[in-house]
């Protein structure tokens, strides 16, 4: 057994599901989590929970990789010395969440090397956002600025989710998108608040990104098909529409208080509820987009192809050392 629930098919060390969840179990693993403790690796777990889990955080560490690709092809042509810098550390940074994040995962008892497959193959998701093109420097402060709220809203509530690994990983994550946050604020206050011209880049670059924003948070809560279960467990801590919610509180007054308008004539708080309103962002097209029909997700995988065949030779040489002397110089 793998911390329970899964068994090992040899010689592949593959994880199998169990069909069955022993009920005795199940109930004190559930005691335990609405005692406040955390589910650690070696810990008895559902088999619902632990793919569920593997599910979440392989495709969070899919987007975390993907996600720096829009802003690594920007470092180049980052206006002045100080912007490339900041580029440079924040896509760094990101990779490095990746890593993260694939660690956590693999102690769920999935290979690293069975999550890439998955991610080249299509059969694992990433993040919708991540399958836009970034046409201006505008959108990478868009990006910066939006899109890493948007995605600090959704880690720190589940940074205090269930699974030790997760969150611990979460927590460090967290820390370092508050300083990509801060980036792209910087970024897109100076354009924000310079020339007719940079204004309108600025616009231009709001109006593209709004509704891919509006489906990072995903379906909403009456449609979505893992959100019940996920928060029972404390796999996930928010519902979509609540971190939505959240999200739009925090941020839409900040777009309003510059001048700059958002692309939905609805868009605009209850003040009776407390919640926002605002128009269908199309969840076709989302569903579309994250099945792969989006305008950069053939690309986007591509270049994740390119990488994994290029770097072969050099992960080789680094389980096989004395093998190294074999490959040629580049």
């Amino acid at each position: 057994m793998y911390g329970g629930g899964y068994i090992f098919d040899e010689p592949n060390k593959r994880p199998m599901q169990d069909t069955i969840d022993d009920p005795v179990k199940l109930a004190e693993f559930e005691q335990r989590i609405a005692d406040g403790h955390k589910i650690e690796p070696g810990d008895w777990m559902p088999n619902d929970y632990r793919k569920q889990l593997i599910r979440m955080i392989e495709q969070h560490a899919h987007s975390e990789i993907i996600g720096a690709l829009p802003e690594g092809t920007w470092i180049t042509r980052a206006p002045g010395f100080k912007r490339k810098l900041a580029l440079i550390a924040k896509v760094q940074d990101e990779i490095g969440h990746g890593q993260l994040l694939y660690n956590a995962a693999q102690t769920l008892g999935k290979s690293r090397e069975a999550m890439i497959n998955d991610l080249l193959s299509g059969k694992s998701k990433y993040s919708n956002v991540f399958n836009y093109p970034a046409e201006t420097w505008a959108d990478v402060t868009v990006i910066g600025f939006l899109i890493d709220a948007a995605a600090i809203v959704n880690q720190v509530a589940n940074a205090k989710g269930s699974y030790g690994p997760y969150c611990r990983a979460l927590e460090r994550i967290c820390y370092e998108e508050s300083f990509h946050l801060k980036q792209g604020h910087d970024a897109f206050i100076e354009l924000a608040t310079g020339t007719p011209m940079q204004r309108q880049m600025v616009q231009d670059a709001l109006n593209r990104w709004w509704q891919p924003i509006m489906h990072f948070f995903g379906p909403p809560d009456k449609t979505s098909v893992h959100s019940e279960k996920l928060m029972k467990w404390k796999v996930k801590m928010a519902s979509n529409d609540d971190m939505r919610n959240q999200f739009l509180d925090a941020y839409v007054p900040k777009i309003w208080e510059l001048g700059l308008t958002l692309p939905d004539e609805n868009l605009k708080k209850d003040e009776a509820t407390g919640k926002w309103l605002f128009s269908d962002p199309d969840w076709d097209l989302f569903m579309k987009v994250i099945n792969g029909g989006g305008p950069c997700n053939a690309e986007r995988l591509q270049v994740r192809k390119w990488a994994e065949e290029s770097g072969r030779w050099i992960r080789k040489a680094l389980m096989n050392p004395n093998a190294a002397r074999s490959f040629p110089v580049a």
